[in-house]
């Protein structure tokens, strides 16, 4: 597991976040970390006081490794996912404003919830090509036609890539997408769909039915055809060492994320 690429000024930024703890919720977050053993739950002893102990740890050993309920990560990415915690939207808080302002330089953001209260953090995406509208677009669209199951799928998607776990994420892109033209197929043929024992027969479905297109290659009885040539695409397996890793796996996020809100524009406007 590679580790997420927080620089010192976005850890310390994030210790000083946490120094908004009560003592009890500051003690919490020591046991979370598993530095209970190096950081006392001594009352006596300030939060603040508490807060630098923990950042020069975390500087020290930031890419040591622990178990959370998210799952394995560094030490730094815990302290900053726990700080996370306490971010509020549209707070202009300096200490808030310095730790948003450190994930912006690390390619992070924050983001929140449906009802806008819980905050966690996410991989910037370009925005020479709106990726961020775009992921916001086909998220919205998703949950318009509730279609759960994909919703589900790209956001541990998203969530792996934040990671850096690029086996994960890219696996979980191949079956999101699967599963947004599966549950396209049963919100326009319901009925024909279920007859269709397989996702590429459902997707066959679409092109007989004309929500994708023949004349434009998107789909074509040979088989050489854009989808199911972006499928063999994201069905290849093998990580590979280093940026290309990296790269690769965020260029996968982005092919998926146009194309989904290509077709999810189509079954909003009714073609």
């Amino acid at each position: 597991m590679q580790s997420a690429p927080f620089t010192r000024p976005t850890l310390i930024a994030a210790v000083e976040l946490l120094e908004q703890h009560s003592q009890a919720r500051f003690n919490q977050v020591v046991l979370r970390l598993a530095l209970e053993d190096e950081i006392s739950s001594d009352t006596g002893i300030s939060v603040a006081k508490k807060c630098d102990l923990l950042g020069r740890i975390v500087v020290q050993r930031v890419d040591a490794i622990l178990d959370t309920l998210d799952g394995r990560m560094t030490l730094g990415e815990a302290v900053v996912r726990q700080a996370a915690l306490l971010a509020q939207p549209d707070a202009i808080h300096p200490l808030q404003t310095a730790f948003a302002r450190g994930l912006a330089r690390d390619a992070f953001v924050l983001v929140w919830d449906d009802n806008g209260r819980n905050a966690s953090i996410r991989a910037a995406l370009p925005g020479e090509i709106q990726l961020p509208e775009t992921d916001d677009e086909v998220h919205r669209l998703l949950k318009s036609f509730a279609f759960m199951t994909p919703l589900g799928h790209l956001d541990q998607a998203i969530e792996a890539h934040t990671r850096g776990d690029w086996a994960a994420c890219n696996g979980q892109l191949r079956t999101f997408l699967e599963s947004l033209f599966d549950d396209i197929a049963r919100n326009v043929r319901p009925e024909d769909a279920a007859k269709r024992p397989s996702s590429e027969n459902r997707r066959a479905l679409l092109a007989e039915i004309g929500f994708l297109s023949t004349s434009r290659n998107e789909w074509t009885g040979d088989g050489k055809n854009y989808v199911n040539g972006l499928f063999k695409m994201l069905h290849t397996e093998g990580s590979h060492p280093g940026l290309s890793d990296e790269d690769h796996s965020t260029f996968r996020l982005h092919v998926v994320l146009v194309t989904a809100r290509t077709f999810l524009r189509r079954l909003a406007n009714g073609r």
